[in-house]
């Protein structure tokens, strides 16, 4: 696996390469957490704006949201860390930055993302609350593999000196990026409480 670090404002970018396509890890700021979480409990009740039967997912509450909010409080953070991602790939040449859409998901037991992959150039998934001890395994003791509520990254077939999956298991204000086309999957988890996180979709301009 090789890590590559790109540094703007002290913040890092940590590149993992746990196969072909590149994984980007950082973390959002506690300003960017607060102000999306408070947009989504304002806007989660309303059902005309419910994203759930637009996604792969098997969850009832995932809400659009707006390219208002997104532009006012989300847009800036959400670039800078792209392209941090970006040029530890060496691709600096970049125009525009063009967030195609961003919803946030709202999981509970038993629900679960099957594997899927997404729209535009670059995807993304951050963490805004979870579950304490979601990773436990309540239906089978002593059980070491511990995916409960974890990300699972899938590329290719298993072989000799060559994986397949990259599992993650997520911590409140992580953000991850990677591109469109690298299969995923959100496990489910067998506790109490709710795993909160937002996805998104990014298109990349380059200077002709």
């Amino acid at each position: 696996m090789i890590l590559s670090i790109y540094n703007i404002n002290n913040l890092a970018v940590k590149n993992i390469k746990p196969f072909g396509p590149s994984i980007g890890k950082t973390k959002i700021s506690k300003r960017f957490i607060t102000k999306l979480n408070e947009e989504f409990d304002n806007k989660s009740n309303y059902r005309k704006i419910d994203y759930s039967s637009k996604l792969a997912s098997q969850i009832k509450n995932e809400v659009k949201i707006s390219n208002n909010f997104i532009k006012k409080y989300l847009f800036k953070e959400l670039t800078i860390n792209i392209k941090k991602f970006l040029a530890n790939e060496q691709i600096k040449n970049i125009k525009e930055v063009k967030i195609l859409n961003l919803w946030v998901v709202r999981q509970f037991r038993g629900e679960y993302n099957p594997i899927h992959y997404h729209n535009g150039d670059l995807s993304g998934v951050g963490y805004l609350t979870l579950p304490k001890n979601m990773t436990k395994n309540n239906l089978v003791k002593n059980k070491k593999l511990k995916t409960n509520g974890t990300i699972d990254f899938i590329n290719g077939q298993k072989a000799f000196l060559s994986n397949s999956i990259y599992n993650l298991i997520p911590k409140i204000g992580d953000l991850i990026i990677f591109p469109n086309y690298l299969m995923h999957t959100a496990y489910p988890f067998n506790i109490n409480g709710e795993r909160r996180s937002f996805s998104f979709n990014v298109k990349i301009i380059f200077k002709k």
